[in-house]
């Protein structure tokens, strides 16, 4: 059992980051973020009551087994060292009889500095049994200086200061790192929705049961399918995807199943089936919701028993094979429509893992526009950044299309930019399918707004997407447009003067 101490600070539960007051994880999210506690004491003072009550809820949110309890103090001067240690010693001695053989670890990022000396002064005196942890601002972060530091005072070598990506976990032979697998495969994001998807699947990867990834088109369904195969153990080559939108409806049964020889007009050869094919590993059934009801009650049989029977075979075979599934559709509304079998649905949804909306986390979307440029700089031969004005734009987006739809933005608009430096109108953001006015998506004119400015952002704007659906074509963009080729080359050279 593992139990964590911490006051709460002003920059709890979430603290405001520099492009637009986005909101980052605070010093006990973070370390929430990184590893799960069974208990959780937040001390507080009168001042901090509702951040601790804000940090609760944030917690309870993130993880929802964990149990949180508020340790109310009446320390209304938070630097009175007498009172502050008083405090603690008297609720730690409270705390150690209540949970005997827990690991104590003391959060030393929230609060004043008089109560981290308190909490050190406790724990070095060997009074609290416990570890201190301590969290580093992001901009401190490099591979010598992690994230979150470990400050183990029992040690021969006192103070010992141990330094991991993530401390708490230790990775044997033969297991597979979490964190090591996360970046490999590009996945960012610290907001909390996704940090807590992150942790279900790991708590899931190595299980055998099937798992329901849910969420809107462009939200990384595969790729989290992907994270979690690679933390199962399985072989990392058998990963076999298969988009169930994509597939005839009169040989779906006979690529997922087989078939063999014979077993209908023009099965000249026998199909190995995907089932087969995943074998051993993992088979993801993307757009789950596009599959026919005969292919379902095909699909729970398999589910069900573990056997695979190819068409035109008479006894199926077993098969050892991991289902993962994703779908953007309500699959509950689709069973209230009959267009999805309730059998199904329950026995795919052992395990479900939503993933947000980009929308709903926009704190991550500097920083995934910032992951994005710099994987697609690589094949750029002038290297593009950001402004400031550019990373406001594009997190007060709606993004629709999600993390796909922000990629495609970037890419369109740092290879059509000719500035070293994007800014907010070089951003090539493609509008909604569902605008079908133009004119509904004019902004409202407000104190500042400048009509000039923004008609030559839009014909900008305007110029640049008919670049981009041109191919670069000059004179074709122009005919787009309606506008004159000299038109669209006067544009250009402005432009190359610009930079």
């Amino acid at each position: 059992m593992e139990v964590l101490l911490t006051f709460t600070g002003f920059h709890d539960p979430y603290s405001k980051g520099l492009v637009d007051g986005a909101e980052h994880p605070g010093p006990i999210l973070s370390i929430l973020n990184a590893h799960y506690f069974d208990h959780v004491f937040l001390f507080d003072t009168p001042k901090t009551r509702e951040i601790t009550q804000n940090t609760q809820k944030a917690i309870s949110e993130i993880h929802s087994q964990s149990h949180i309890h508020v340790v109310e103090t009446s320390l209304d001067d938070p630097t009175d060292y007498k009172r502050i240690l008083e405090t603690l010693r008297r609720n730690a001695r409270t705390i150690t009889e209540e949970f005997v053989s827990a690991n104590f670890y003391v959060a030393v990022a929230s609060g004043t500095p008089q109560m981290h000396a308190c909490w050190l002064l406790l724990v070095a005196s060997g009074e609290f049994p416990a570890q201190i942890l301590h969290t580093r601002p992001p901009q401190f972060v490099t591979k010598n200086q992690p994230f979150i530091t470990i400050v183990d005072m029992s040690s021969p070598q006192f103070p010992s200061v141990r330094f991991q990506t993530d401390p708490f976990v230790q990775v044997e032979e033969g297991e597979v790192d979490a964190n090591a697998v996360k970046n490999q495969l590009g996945i960012v994001g610290d907001h909390f929705t996704i940090q807590k998807a992150l942790q279900t699947g790991v708590m899931l990867a190595q299980s055998t049961a099937p798992i329901l990834i849910l969420g809107e088109t462009g939200t990384g369904k595969e790729l989290f399918a992907k994270y979690i195969h690679q933390l199962s153990g399985r072989p990392h080559k058998l990963f076999i995807p298969v988009n169930c939108g994509a597939l005839p409806e009169n040989l779906l049964e006979s690529i997922l199943f087989g078939h063999k020889r014979g077993a209908f007009t023009g099965a000249a050869t026998e199909q190995k089936g995907k089932f087969d094919m995943a074998d051993g590993g993992t088979l993801f059934l993307d757009e789950l919701g596009e599959l026919p009801m005969p292919a379902q009650a095909k699909l729970l049989r398999v589910l069900q028993d573990g056997i695979v029977e190819p068409l035109g075979q008479p006894s199926g075979h077993h098969i050892d094979v991991r289902l993962l599934a994703a779908t953007n559709c309500d699959l509950q509304q689709m069973v209230r429509d009959g267009k999805f079998r309730e059998d199904l649905y329950y026995r795919l949804n052992v395990g479900e893992i939503i993933l947000p909306p980009l929308r709903d986390r926009r704190s991550d979307i500097p920083t995934l526009a910032l992951h994005i440029l710099d994987r697609l700089n690589k094949t750029l031969r002038r290297p593009k950044r950001l402004s400031s004005d550019a990373l406001s734009r594009l997190q007060s987006h709606s993004w629709l299309g999600n993390v796909r739809d922000l990629e495609n933005s970037i890419e369109r608009s740092a290879r059509l930019c000719r500035k070293d430096v994007l800014q907010a109108d070089d951003i090539l953001i493609t509008e909604p399918i569902s605008i079908s006015d133009p004119l509904d998506a004019l902004p409202e004119p407000q104190e500042g707004f400048q009509l000039d400015k923004f008609l030559s952002s839009a014909r900008k704007q305007l110029i640049l997407k008919a670049l981009n659906t041109a191919h670069g074509n000059q004179s074709h963009a122009a005919r787009i447009l309606g506008i004159s080729p000299q038109a669209v080359n006067k544009f250009l050279k402005q432009k190359d003067q610009e930079i």
